[in-house]
């Protein structure tokens, strides 16, 4: 879902502006031969790029100047201002970049630039065969990844999946909603792995490591070598453990092959039953009402989300959910399934022809484990991601590395996340000692309402509330002593942009000498 804004407004800026309207730190947006653009002034610099995000297509001058970067208000990509690269996830695509000319007291957008190609960076001299095990988020940025940074060597995915890498989040929002076309789910199109020399092996299940001799094998027994190994295995949905949770109409959503599943069965079901208020969980449901399905939600809390987002959100997004018609079923278990309806552990019948189960998810560290590297509640990574075994590092869901902002040793299981994660891992594994000092990103949709979250906070001693959670106009700082650990925002999104700044900089600050 990617392209440059048509929809041009503002002045022709090869037709020029006056200098003086461009103030340091400011973005004003024109347009040139039809393409929205944005002109940008940083200093004595003035550069001018598209004006649209290459992910969403949000507006990128709604969004954040930061040094010769603009990031993007909704879903925190970041581009070059001088280049038009992508710099972060989850945008891969470059946007256009224009060339500036001053002219007497006015400036003009001229031509526009080639696209920005990768650099040639010598690989480190001893890595000539990388293998990413996982084809999600963290596998394949890694891969696009070591191409950019000029790796040309041998380069292997294996992916348990039968699709090729997709854009997860979409599965359980606008795809699964029907608002959606399958055409915007895969990342890159099939000729791009073939372009970019990238072996990608699909229903390739891994079955062990040879850490000695740097072999994995496959099932069927094919091995393949490797001087450099990237774990990206993802996490896998928990399953239900009940009666009947193996009937066809019962569902888990993770994958392409998940999402369209539960859409066919919803092309026949008038109700349905949500095991677990999670935030797939509640996005199912929403996607779902989308379809003017009957939902319930069964869950055994009695806020939904209330350990990660707290008891304020938590209300707020059950009156939210219940205002589209979602019933809720709180402080309460499924006991078993049926054909047409699901027991609850009160004695409650709900009648459902659909069950989709959002319990959880659980890092997918078998393999890890079996190799013998060092595990704890994931794959342990230090701050360069490199796992305990020399040449395996790991990313993604199943990565817990050092975070340097609480301190703590996390893992996180979100997109951008795991894709920032594999970035930072291609990277060190080519020599470049780049530290993950990344500041966590994710973002949740329910109808017309968007739940941006920087930071990180398992525990934290209260929540400081700015604005209104009712006019979907807030701010929310999780704080642990005199420290802000976590930034929620509701309907601002620059401040959610400036709140991820605040908290890098601080890293910043702790790494100074």
């Amino acid at each position: 879902m990617s392209g440059d804004d048509k929809n041009v407004s503002g002045p022709d800026l090869m037709r020029g502006v006056d200098a003086d309207i461009l103030a340091d730190g400011a973005m004003l947006v024109g347009h040139a031969q039809g393409e929205a653009v944005i002109l940008a002034r940083r200093g004595e610099e003035v550069f001018a790029v598209g004006a649209a995000c290459t992910h969403y297509g949000a507006p990128l001058a709604e969004g954040l100047m930061v040094g010769d970067t603009v990031r993007c208000p909704w879903h925190h990509a970041c581009f070059s201002l001088r280049t038009g690269r992508a710099l972060r996830a989850p945008a891969i695509h470059p946007i256009s970049r224009w060339e500036v000319e001053k002219r007497g007291g006015r400036l003009f957008v001229i031509d526009k630039s080639p696209a920005p190609v990768a650099s040639p960076r010598a690989a480190a001299a001893n890595i000539s065969s990388v293998v990413i095990l996982g084809g999600g988020a963290a596998g394949y940025a890694a891969a696009e990844t070591l191409r950019l940074e000029g790796y040309v060597g041998n380069l292997t995915i294996l992916s348990a999946d039968a699709s090729p890498p997709c854009e997860r989040p979409n599965l359980s929002k606008d795809f699964l909603a029907g608002t959606a076309p399958e055409e915007w789910i895969p990342l890159r199109p099939p000729e791009f792995f073939a372009e970019q020399a990238i072996d990608l092996v699909l229903g390739a299940r891994a079955t062990g490591i040879d850490v000695a001799n740097k072999r994995v094998t496959v099932d069927g027994g094919k091995t393949y070598a490797y001087d450099s190994l990237l774990l990206a295995t993802g996490a896998v949905p928990i399953k239900l453990s009940i009666p009947g949770s193996e009937l066809p109409h019962v569902h888990y959503l993770r994958t392409l092959a998940d999402s369209r599943a539960i859409i066919a069965r919803a092309g026949v079901a008038r109700r349905a039953v949500v095991l677990g208020a999670s935030f797939i969980g509640l996005e199912v449901a929403a996607a779902l009402r989308a379809r003017n399905i009957e939902v319930h939600v069964v869950a055994p809390e009695t806020r939904p989300l209330e350990r990660i987002l707290g008891p304020e959100l938590g209300d707020f997004l059950r009156a939210l959910h219940e205002a589209h018609g979602v019933i809720f079923h709180l402080g309460q278990t499924a006991k078993s399934i049926d054909a047409s309806n699901v027991l609850l552990a009160n004695g409650d019948v709900l009648a459902a022809e659909l069950v989709v189960a959002g319990i959880g998810v659980k890092p997918a560290v078998a393999l890890a484990e079996e190799a013998g590297l060092a595990t704890d509640r994931g794959v342990v990574v230090n701050e360069y991601l490199q796992t305990s075994a020399p040449g395996i590092f790991a990313a993604g869901d199943i990565a817990r590395w050092p975070d340097p902002h609480t301190g703590d040793k996390i893992r996180v299981e979100h997109w951008v996340v795991a894709e920032r994660l594999g970035q930072i891992a291609a990277r060190n594994m080519l020599g470049r000692n780049t530290r993950c000092t990344i500041v966590p990103f994710f973002w949740s949709r329910h109808y017309d309402v968007s739940i941006a979250y920087v930071g990180h906070a398992e525990k934290w001693d209260r929540i400081d509330i700015k604005g209104s959670l009712a006019e979907h106009d807030c701010t929310l700082d999780f704080r642990r002593g005199d420290r802000t650990l976590a930034v929620v925002t509701v309907g601002r999104d620059l401040e959610s942009l400036r709140a991820e700044v605040a908290i890098e900089q601080r890293i910043a600050g702790q790494r100074s000498p």
